[in-house]
């Protein structure tokens, strides 16, 4: 009995994703932050470890306990989920099934493969395929739990870009952007425990609407706990009970193009846009009636990474593929360097950033509001890096467009 019981607390000892863990889009709190010991000041230590070779992705890779988790898109017909061993890459297990789509006309430039980047709770697994079906696969063999067609339940139209938001787990819940809306279920059974409100064809509106590209995060906001939704036309703040829209501003962009995952700092919401602008708004209370309201605007504009919070101030990459520093409380921009790769996805330790440019170079910089400071440059990989770079403890995880990688930063 003595055995049993030890084995069943271990059992839910290791079903819960620890804090070292990357188990998310954008890391252990959904804000590229990690902790941990100090970064070196160059990169002349990082050593690849394993390499595996496999089909295209947008997904950043998660890591989890042992396990490392990918996806790809094998023969434009069906999305695979792999779990690796983390130390040496040896597959431990593999599902798959028919998902596919082709995106129109520009984004069609780099192909038609799974956007979402999965989640996991060190227990099971989430994936959302890019035809609006979300998947929960056990993490322990990969045993499919349950899944769910949004666009067959809700009877509505499919993605038009694809599936792009990442799946958000919260206590027994999961939230995702598909099928025109945002809906809440159970974790464990896959039950729809609300669906937003539709309006003018969904809360993300209709036609291209239905495909938002940014992922939501939760937050507290002018006291009041909240999901905070961004879609290709507005921000939103959403009541996590009852899927009741707080409030709500348009946010402009070009096509929709409203992509990153927003910041929030304290009561107010940073973001930046494709045809835009880069914007601070500001979430007030009275009762609990909630008014949103624009605090500054200017003319930068972001497009697909996602800014940083460091010490008071945002680092954000452009559309223009410029690196700049923001102080999000006037609006002013710090500094501003020359261009770099069309996409960054970013990880902080202390006051240091590791950025991973799409063109396979990564960067070590040092945080500061004062002066742009580069530490260190290296390439990492002659294929594309689109998947979000992941980091736990001292690896390094590298999606290339048609293989995974771990590394050691020593």
């Amino acid at each position: 009995m003595y055995h049993v019981l030890t084995s069943l607390l271990i059992s839910l000892i290791c079903s819960v994703a620890s804090a070292a863990d990357w188990a998310q889009w954008r890391g252990p709190g959904r804000d590229c932050h990690v902790d941990g010991a100090p970064w070196p000041d160059s990169l002349e230590g990082l050593r690849r470890t394993w390499q595996v070779p496999m089909g295209p992705s947008y997904s950043g890779p998660l890591v989890v306990g042992d396990r490392v988790i990918v996806t790809e898109t094998r023969d434009e017909s069906h999305e695979v989920v792999r779990a690796l061993d983390r130390g040496t890459g040896e597959e431990i297990w593999k599902v798959e099934w028919p998902g596919s789509t082709s995106v129109p006309f520009f984004a069609r430039e780099n192909g038609s493969w799974i956007r979402s980047t999965p989640a996991s709770d060190g227990q099971n697994l989430y994936v959302a395929g890019i035809r609006d079906v979300l998947v929960c696969l056990r993490m322990r063999d990969g045993q499919e739990v349950w899944r769910l067609d949004l666009a067959d339940k809700f009877n509505a139209a499919r993605a038009g870009f694809g599936t792009v938001c990442s799946p958000l787990i919260d206590g027994d819940h999961v939230y995702l952007q598909a099928a025109g809306a945002i809906v809440k279920l159970n974790k464990y059974d896959g039950a729809v425990v609300w669906r937003s409100e539709p309006e003018n064809g969904g809360l993300f509106g209709a036609g291209m609407g239905a495909s938002p590209f940014s992922s939501p995060v939760i937050a507290t906001i002018s006291g009041q706990r909240q999901i905070l939704v961004q879609s290709r036309k507005s921000l939103s703040g959403v009541d996590t009970d009852t899927g009741r829209r707080l409030w709500s501003i348009d946010v402009e962009a070009f096509r929709g193009m409203n992509i990153l995952t927003p910041l929030v700092i304290d009561n107010t919401i940073f973001t930046s846009t494709y045809g835009g602008g880069t914007f601070l708004y500001e979430v007030t209370a009275s009762g609990n009636q909630y008014s949103v309201s624009e605090r500054w605007k200017t003319n930068k504009q972001g497009y697909m990474s996602s800014p940083v919070l460091i010490d008071g101030h945002v680092y954000l990459h452009l559309r223009n593929q410029r690196f700049t520093c923001v102080d999000p409380q006037s609006g002013e921009t710090k500094w501003t360097t020359r261009p770099f790769g069309k996409y960054w996805s970013m990880v902080v330790n202390g006051d240091r950033i590791l950025s991973l440019d799409q063109d396979g170079m990564l960067h070590l910089i040092a945080a500061s509001d004062g002066k742009f400071e580069p530490l260190a440059s290296r390439s990492i990989s002659e294929q594309e890096t689109w998947g979000h770079l992941a980091v736990s403890d001292q690896q390094l995880f590298i999606r290339e467009l048609n293989a995974i990688s771990g590394w050691n930063l020593e």
